[in-house]
């Protein structure tokens, strides 16, 4: 039994639920999003929350079950307070602004980086070596920062590159003469 999918998805207030088929739509201050669940699950709307239950106990059914109640969560999460991804810029004339609705790096190349920033998210850098990923999705927040880290990701001589704020890079010691 599911211990994750066996919790109903409590609703805030602001928050409304509403199930046509397999579709889940959730819309909340910050936006709208759906989610399209397998016919493994059966989706409800009630006064406790969204509660999803298997429609049988194959192995499959039982996975899609915690894992259509995490979604559900999620998009209760992204309708009310967002999701954020925080990265940070390490190494001597790397830096980041926001012109328009591009993101340009400088990153040690003969070039500077411009990252077109997709729409469904916002991207800030309060500070030239901080940038901030915002959005409902929490998914294309993720994939967009691990885009934006894909450029220079940290490396493990100096730690010079762009690393997710609190991550540890594991470092090596150089050649010895």
């Amino acid at each position: 039994m599911s211990r994750i999918g066996k919790k109903p998805v409590p609703l805030p207030n602001g928050v409304t639920a509403t199930v046509s088929g397999q579709t889940l739509e959730v819309k909340g201050p910050k936006g709208v999003r759906t989610f399209t669940a397998t016919d493994d699950v059966t989706i409800t709307v009630e006064d406790a929350g969204i509660k999803v239950t298997p429609r049988g106990l194959s192995k499959r059914a039982r996975q899609q079950w915690g894992m259509s109640r995490s979604m559900a969560e999620n998009l209760v999460t992204g309708v009310t307070t967002g999701f954020k991804k925080e990265l940070e810029i390490i190494g001597v004339g790397y830096r980041a602004a926001i012109q328009g609705t591009t993101l340009k790096l400088a990153l040690g190349y003969s070039h500077d980086v411009d990252f077109a920033i997709p729409a469904g998210v916002t991207v800030t850098s309060p500070k030239q070596t901080e940038i901030i990923v915002e959005g409902i999705d929490q998914q294309l927040v993720g994939q967009v920062a691990a885009n934006i880290r894909e450029w220079r990701s940290p490396e493990p001589y100096k730690g010079k590159g762009i690393r997710y704020k609190g991550e540890y890079v594991f470092r090596k010691e150089g050649k010895k003469k």
